[in-house]
């Protein structure tokens, strides 16, 4: 290629960058909007303006982040990066500690618990878990995202991302509207097993700190891996 026509794609690029639109007044125009919805439940109940606040975090963060489990699994076999897996393995560490920490204390305050009794989501686990597994992953490959990916291409504005929105809606209905038929038949038959009633909360504690760190590990190898054999 000539160094004339290297400079001709230069202006051309140059004249595209300039025809951008700023988005400068759109995010003006948002943060003033969140403002006053901010100031309004304020008025009208504190925890919501909290709720409110939390929840614009947590949505930039996603955005700026390109939070996404689907993408998590996705992108270290289509284009090699495991930026994301190795943040949710993080994520998990991080709230295994926490959650040990919140259980540990929930317990020690009374050591005749139930299991109904400690914070968190204790479920039975069964083939209903795998059959779950297998619909929801299939569903966000299908969808291209999972549901807090949709979620974030909704507010970035990809109009198709609302039909995998639709989809949600009418899914979580139909389970919730048959749920008690698929806990008659599966769920309530499952056993609820929670570590810490087999091996402690400290060992539990160990064994699933250790293994995410192995699982952590792995991806950091095969991340270094890929980007070895990139540059070759």
């Amino acid at each position: 290629m000539t160094s004339s026509k290297i400079q001709a794609l230069k202006r051309q690029k140059e004249i595209k960058h300039k025809k951008k639109k700023r988005q400068t007044p759109y995010a003006v125009l948002a943060t003033t909007i969140a403002l006053i919805i901010y100031l309004m439940l304020t008025n009208y109940h504190l925890h919501l303006s909290g709720f409110w606040i939390i929840g614009i975090l947590l949505g930039v963060t996603m955005q700026r982040s390109r939070f996404c489990f689907a993408a998590s699994f996705r992108d270290p076999i289509m284009v090699g990066s495991t930026s994301l897996l190795k943040a949710i393995l993080i994520a998990f560490i991080i709230s295994t500690v926490g959650f040990f920490i919140i259980q540990y204390r929930a317990v020690a305050l009374n050591p005749e618990y139930l299991l109904t009794e400690i914070p968190g989501r204790l479920q039975p686990v069964g083939i209903h878990t795998a059959l779950g597994a297998i619909l929801f992953g299939t569903g966000m490959v299908v969808a291209g995202g999972c549901a807090s990916g949709t979620l974030v291409r909704i507010g970035e504005g990809y109009i198709m991302q609302l039909v995998v929105l639709m989809g949600f809606v009418i899914g979580s209905t139909l389970g919730a509207k048959h749920f008690s038929f698929w806990d008659r038949i599966l769920i309530s038959e499952a056993p609820t097993i929670y570590l810490p009633d087999y091996l402690g909360f400290f060992p539990s504690l160990i064994l699933q700190l250790l293994l995410l760190c192995v699982l952590y590990y792995i991806v950091d190898w095969y991340d270094k891996k890929n980007s070895i054999m990139a540059t070759m």
